[in-house]
C-alpha cells in the first residue's frame, strides 16, 4: 500500500514539469517576437577614437520598435557614442581644452605661470655634462720655483730654495730635472744643543750644500672642487721620482776642538715624492708636494783618539788611529716639504679634436 502511494506522487510530479515549462507570457500578436532590452547606460568612448561605433536601436516617441535607427546628436536619450556633445555654436576645429574644461587642473596651472615671463629669465648653468680639460699639459714647459722645509730631522733642518724645469711628453707624463740649494742655512735646532750639553750626548751632524736630480712625473688623476662660493678650482695630483747626486759635510759635534772638517762628500740619491697643484688659470698653479730624499750618508766618527795630539796617529790627524768619519756608511731619509709655483709655457694652448 505505501508503494503504490509512492507511485502515484511520482506519477504526478512528472505530470506537473511540463506544466511549469508552458507557464510563460503570451507573445504580442503583430509585435517583435524578442523584444529588446532596457537600454543600459552609455559607456565610456573605447581607446581607439577612430574605430566606429556599433548603430544601437532605438525606440521612438510613439514606442514602436525603430531597429536600425541612429539617433540624431542632441536628440533625447543622448549620444551613446560617448563623445562629447559639441557646445551650441561652437566650432570644434581651433578650440583648445581650456575653452572646454576652463577648471581642468592644466589650466589653472598655465593662469599661474607666465611662460611668457618665464622664457626671458636668464638661466646659470653651473655644471656641464662633458667638459674638456681645463689644462692641457702636453708639450708644455714647467718652471716651478718652490721653497724646501725639512720635516723629520729634530736635530738639524736643511731648508733652501729650488727649482724644477719639466717638460711634458704627453698629457700625464713628463720628464725633468730639479735643484735644491742648501748652503747657508742649514741650522741646528736647540733640543740638539741643549740634549749634548746636558747628558753629554752628541748625535753626528751633518750639511748638505745642494742636490740635483733627474726626475720623471707622472699625473694619475686630475679634477675640480667648489670653493668660496661658485669659484671652481681645477687640480691634479703627480708622483716624481728620480735620482742624482747631493754634497754632504759632517758637522763637528763629538770631537770640535780637533776635528775640522772642510770637505764635501759627494752622494748619490734617490727621491721620491707625491704632489698637489690648484690651478688658479690655464697656466699659474699653487704646488705641494712631500718628498723623501734617499743615500747613504758619511757621519762623523763617535769614537775618539786617547792618544797625545802630537802623536802622528793622534787626533789632529784625520787620518790617524781613529779616523775622523765613521768608517761605515748610514742609510739618511731627508723627508721635505716644498712649497711653490707650477708656471707653464706657453700660457696659451688650442684644443684639437680628432677628425
Amino acid at each position: 500500500m505505501k508503494q503504490a502511494r509512492r507511485w502515484l506522487l511520482l506519477a504526478a510530479a512528472l505530470m506537473l514539469v511540463p506544466q511549469a515549462a508552458y507557464a510563460q507570457k503570451k507573445k504580442p500578436k503583430g509585435g517583435n517576437a524578442n523584444p529588446p532590452p532596457a537600454a543600459a547606460p552609455a559607456a565610456p568612448a573605447p581607446a581607439d577614437a577612430d574605430a566606429p561605433a556599433p548603430a544601437a536601436p532605438a525606440t521612438g516617441a510613439a514606442g514602436g520598435d525603430q531597429t536600425g535607427a541612429t539617433p540624431a546628436p542632441g536628440a533625447a536619450g543622448g549620444d551613446q557614442t560617448g563623445a562629447t556633445p559639441p557646445a551650441a555654436g561652437g566650432d570644434q576645429g581651433g578650440m583648445d581644452v581650456c575653452q572646454i574644461t576652463p577648471d581642468a587642473p592644466q589650466c589653472a596651472a598655465a593662469k599661474e605661470i607666465n611662460f611668457g615671463e618665464e622664457a626671458k629669465k636668464q638661466v646659470h648653468a653651473e655644471v656641464y655634462a662633458v667638459q674638456q680639460q681645463y689644462v692641457l699639459r702636453a708639450q708644455r714647459f714647467e718652471i716651478q720655483p718652490y721653497f724646501n722645509f725639512t720635516l723629520n730631522d729634530q736635530f738639524v733642518s736643511h731648508n733652501g730654495p729650488g727649482l724644477a724645469l719639466n717638460y711634458y711628453i704627453t698629457q700625464v707624463l713628463a720628464i725633468g730635472v730639479d735643484g735644491v740649494w742648501y748652503g747657508g742655512l742649514n741650522g741646528e735646532s736647540d733640543f740638539n744643543f741643549q740634549n749634548r750639553r746636558a747628558a753629554r750626548i752628541a748625535v753626528p751632524l751633518n750639511n748638505y750644500q745642494f742636490s740635483a736630480d733627474l726626475n720623471f712625473t707622472y699625473v694619475p688623476m686630475y679634477g675640480k672642487f667648489a670653493g668660496f662660493g661658485d669659484f671652481i678650482f681645477n687640480y691634479d695630483v703627480f708622483i716624481s721620482g728620480g735620482g742624482g747626486i747631493i754634497r754632504t759635510q759632517p758637522v763637528s759635534v763629538i770631537d770640535p776642538d780637533n776635528r775640522k772638517f772642510t770637505d764635501w762628500n759627494n752622494l748619490v740619491n734617490f727621491d721620491l715624492g707625491i704632489g698637489f697643484r690648484i690651478f688658479f688659470t690655464r697656466w699659474l698653479a699653487a704646488v705641494l708636494e712631500v718628498r723623501d730624499l734617499m743615500f747613504f750618508d758619511r757621519l762623523e766618527n763617535t769614537n775618539v783618539s786617547i792618544l797625545p795630539p802630537t802623536d802622528p796617529n793622534g787626533p789632529l790627524n784625520p787620518n790617524g788611529q781613529v779616523p775622523w768619519l765613521d768608517p761605515d756608511t748610514h742609510f739618511t731619509n731627508d723627508v721635505q716639504l716644498q712649497l711653490g709655483l707650477s708656471i707653464f709655457l706657453p700660457t696659451s694652448f688650442e684644443y684639437r679634436l680628432p677628425k
